[in-house]
């Protein structure tokens, strides 16, 4: 059996306090943390190799072994708290009785494994949480090689990234970049690009996305911005027959990119 260092009943308790701090991504940065609640995120973070700081649970709802068997000594610090303490730390009613701090990685260009021909989903400074995450969850669903970040205004370890993404975020291939640095990578990497745009624009269905592709989605406010529009070797449209123009940033890139994979197939890698 681990050792549980402490059980904690007060919501003074500076560690209890300090999950206050860390709703901001300012101090998750500053303290090389992030906040992972719930049993399902937190087992795929741990099989993605995320190492884990300290590990919060209430025995209320799970057991020490359960959570034993769960962290497999991954840890370095393991707390119980009261059932009251563990409402105060939580952002939701279902996380299965654990909460942890793990510790962020670094996401470069240099670390993506890319295929022969590779399929990728590029966001330029996304803004909403929930929209990356879903993004994340579609590039998981569709087996793309990865989802480049440029100029993100949103954290990637925000609570509502994970949440929505289901805990995607640990599964799919993830680099962060400046949108420079990404279109000359992609360059160099001779990856087609395809930007996501309501001028200029042919529809996505026509495009060969067979070959080496990125589709380029870009903000929810603004769209997508000049420099990547000069980078791109097609401007796509998704064609719209009611009153609006355009569709969320996440459903969009639903849509595309499952014509992607529709043209090259749908066996799992």
């Amino acid at each position: 059996m681990f050792n549980i260092h402490d059980h904690i009943t007060s919501q003074k308790n500076p560690r209890i306090r300090n999950f206050q701090h860390l709703q901001k991504a300012r101090e998750r940065r500053h303290q090389g943390v992030f906040v992972l609640e719930g049993i399902f995120e937190i087992s795929k973070a741990m099989a993605a190799g995320y190492q884990l700081k300290s590990v919060f649970f209430c025995p209320d709802i799970i057991t020490a072994g359960e959570v034993e068997a769960l962290v497999r000594n991954n840890h370095e610090e393991i707390f119980s708290v009261s059932g009251e303490v563990y409402e105060k730390i939580t952002y939701r009613g279902s996380s299965g009785g654990m909460v942890v701090l793990a510790e962020p990685r670094i996401h470069s260009l240099e670390q993506l494994a890319l295929s022969e021909r590779p399929l990728l989903i590029v966001v330029e400074a996304v803004e909403k949480p929930g929209n990356l995450g879903a993004i994340l969850r579609t590039a998981d669903a569709a087996a793309v090689d990865a989802v480049i970040v440029c100029d993100p205004q949103t954290d990637l370890y925000n609570p509502n990234v994970i949440r929505s993404s289901i805990g995607c975020l640990f599964s799919v291939p993830l680099a962060v970049a400046n949108s420079v640095e990404v279109i000359d990578w992609l360059a160099k990497k001779k990856i087609a690009v395809y930007c996501t745009a309501l001028q200029a624009s042919v529809p996505y269905f026509t495009i060969n996305f067979k070959r080496s592709s990125a589709i380029v989605m870009g903000t929810e406010a603004t769209g997508i911005t000049q420099t990547w529009l000069d980078a791109s070797d097609n401007n796509i449209i998704i064609p719209m027959l009611g009153q609006a123009d355009s569709l969320n940033v996440s459903t969009a890139a639903a849509i595309v990119v499952f014509e992607a994979r529709r043209q090259r197939g749908f066996e799992k890698k």
